[in-house]
């Protein structure tokens, strides 16, 4: 499986760090952003239950767009050969 080459930017890093220490941030918008600053130089990359949270945050009206600007930073580094595996039908045997 191939790694991602993606980091997040200095503007999605300080969002990040702002939203960990804020108090009045939600466990999603931390988990997020969290994920997003040990990203920051590149060599990680989003793990799949974070995945579906990102995506999960990103289809919903409930969120802040802090917290969807930190969810599309963590889904841009993902693993896209993972996304398009599982979407494939072959994946999905019954």
């Amino acid at each position: 499986m191939s790694k991602t080459t993606k980091q997040t930017s200095s503007r999605i890093g300080r969002l990040a760090s702002e939203t960990l220490q804020s108090s009045s941030s939600s466990q999603v918008a931390k988990s997020l952003a969290a994920s997003a600053l040990s990203q920051r130089r590149g060599d990680k990359q989003t793990g799949a239950q974070m995945e579906d949270k990102a995506a999960r945050v990103l289809a919903s009206d409930r969120y802040a767009k802090e917290t969807k600007e930190l969810a599309a930073s963590v889904l841009s580094q993902a693993n896209k050969q993972r996304g398009a595996r599982e979407s494939s039908p072959s994946c999905h045997r019954i």
